[in-house]
């Protein structure tokens, strides 16, 4: 395990309309917000607005994973079926090691709310020391998703070399194996 003074976090909001102005982000702020209340050590937010679409998303994650050397990059849109949803192949593209058991769950604790919940294909991968994982584009869904997976978050993160993470045990209890 690498320690560094604090964890860098990339918070990707992929959408044509939002890039372009012609509504606000709402979805970015609220994985920035997310991490503010569960996170206890030291951490910082690189966000990107970027246009939905294949190169887009890639050239973005592979940037801020070796650029910016961030551990974590979470991504919001483009994980639905319409024809500019390309944020899971970009993903894969960028961070090809992929952690499916991430997108099973998100899926599964989605579909308690809502039967669409199965036209998502979001997933976790990773790049070297970092941990890539696409959300849905709604708050709502950034929260539930991010509740269900970020107790294995910190310890992937350990796990792949990345910066070491806490969470705030009476928000997310995070696992980490006994003696780890």
């Amino acid at each position: 395990m690498t320690e560094k003074q604090e964890a860098v976090i990339g918070v990707v909001t992929a959408s044509d309309r939002a890039s372009a102005g012609v509504y606000e982000d709402i979805s970015g702020p609220a994985i920035a917000a997310y991490f503010e209340k569960v996170l206890t050590t030291p951490f910082r937010i690189e966000r990107r607005l970027i246009p939905d679409g294949f190169e887009s998303v890639r050239d973005t994650l592979i940037e801020l994973a070796d650029n910016f050397g961030c551990d974590l990059v979470v991504t919001t849109g483009g994980t639905g079926p319409s024809p500019r949803d390309l944020t899971p192949e970009a993903t894969l593209a960028a961070a090809p090691r992929e952690l499916p058991g991430f997108g099973e769950l998100m899926r599964k604790v989605s579909l308690a709310q809502t039967p669409t919940a199965i036209l998502s294909r979001q997933l976790a991968a990773h790049r070297g020391k970092c941990l890539v994982i696409n959300l849905p584009g709604k708050p709502a869904a950034i929260e539930l998703c991010l509740d269900a997976v970020m107790p294995a978050v910190p310890y992937c993160l350990d796990l792949i070399g990345a910066a070491y993470i806490e969470t705030d045990p009476a928000r997310v209890v995070a696992f980490r194996p006994k003696g780890k």
